[in-house]
Formats: C-alpha cells, sequence, structure tokens
C-alpha cells in the first residue's frame, strides 16, 4: 500500500484541521474512515471470491480425473469379466464335448428350504444379560417384594 509514517500523518491532519476546519473535522474523519472500511472490504471480497474460483476450478480438474479413473477400472473389470466368462463358456463346451458331466448341472432341481421367521414374542422385555451368566453370577432373575417372599418361605399353618 501507500508508505506513509507518522510524520505525514501529522502534516495531513494538520493541513485537513486548516482546510476543513475545526466543526466540520470530526464528521469528515468519520466518513472517511467508513469509506477506507467499505474499501477494505470490497477488496478482501474480491481476494475470497477469486479464491474460491480457483478452488472450484482445482475441485473440478480433480472430479475429471477421479471420474476418468472409475471409468478405466469399470473398463478393466467388464473386460476380465467378459474374458472369464468366454474362458469359461470354453471350459463348459470343452467338458460337454468329452462326455464329462462334473460341474454341469444334469436338470436335477435343488430343494430350497421355506423361510421360517423366527418365533419372536415381541410383547416381552428381554435383558441384554443372557440367562446363562445370570445363573452362574448368582444374579435373581424373579424378584419379588419383601411380604411375597414372607409369604412364600412362612410354614403352612395345619387345620
Amino acid at each position: 500500500m501507500i508508505d506513509i509514517g507518522l510524520s505525514k500523518m501529522a502534516l495531513i491532519g494538520a493541513v485537513a484541521l486548516i482546510v476543513i476546519g475545526p466543526e466540520k473535522l470530526p464528521r469528515v474523519a468519520r466518513t472517511v474512515g467508513t469509506l477506507l472500511g467499505k474499501a477494505q472490504r470490497y477488496v478482501a471480497d474480491v481476494k475470497a471470491e477469486v479464491n474460491r474460483s480457483m478452488e472450484l476450478d482445482e475441485l473440478r480438474k480433480m472430479k475429471d480425473t477421479v471420474e476418468n479413473a472409475a471409468r478405466d477400472v469399470e473398463q478393466t473389470i467388464h473386460t476380465s469379466a467378459s474374458d472369464f466368462q468366454k474362458d469359461m463358456e470354453h471350459s463348459l463346451g470343452d467338458a460337454s464335448a468329452t462326455g464329462s458331466t462334473y460341474g454341469v448341472d444334469q436338470g436335477l432341481s435343488t430343494v430350497v428350504p421355506a423361510y421360517k421367521h423366527p418365533a419372536k414374542n415381541w410383547r416381552l422385555k428381554r435383558g441384554a444379560m443372557p440367562q446363562w451368566y445370570k445363573a452362574r453370577a448368582g444374579v435373581r432373575t424373579r424378584v419379588q417384594s419383601g411380604a411375597a417372599r414372607v409369604a412364600r418361605f412362612r410354614p403352612q399353618k395345619f387345620h
């Protein structure tokens, strides 16, 4: 920017005081300050926009290279799959020509079991701790109140 030292600033201030006058000088200084602030913000916005556009161009280039690499991989996979399929058909054709039935479906249908949904009682709340662990650790699974426990273990009266 402009190289302005302290002596030059003092000289500009003295000239402004003489030319503008002491009554209007604060208002003019505020106006000049706001204009300089707006100019700095405008320059910063322009710089940010240029940086964004440069980053966007770089991202587009990177996207193009990744897409090209993906297309190349896809083409190699398709070619290798078609080569494999041709080799498999060729080997199956050779096997059927020689009379070998190993690996060739002879029309036998395989029995596929029907899907059976596991019978779960979704209304029953179950804990995360398995029952075998509770039994081994001595955790009580059937909790009773104190009165119920007393009634359960109270000796029966004989009539």
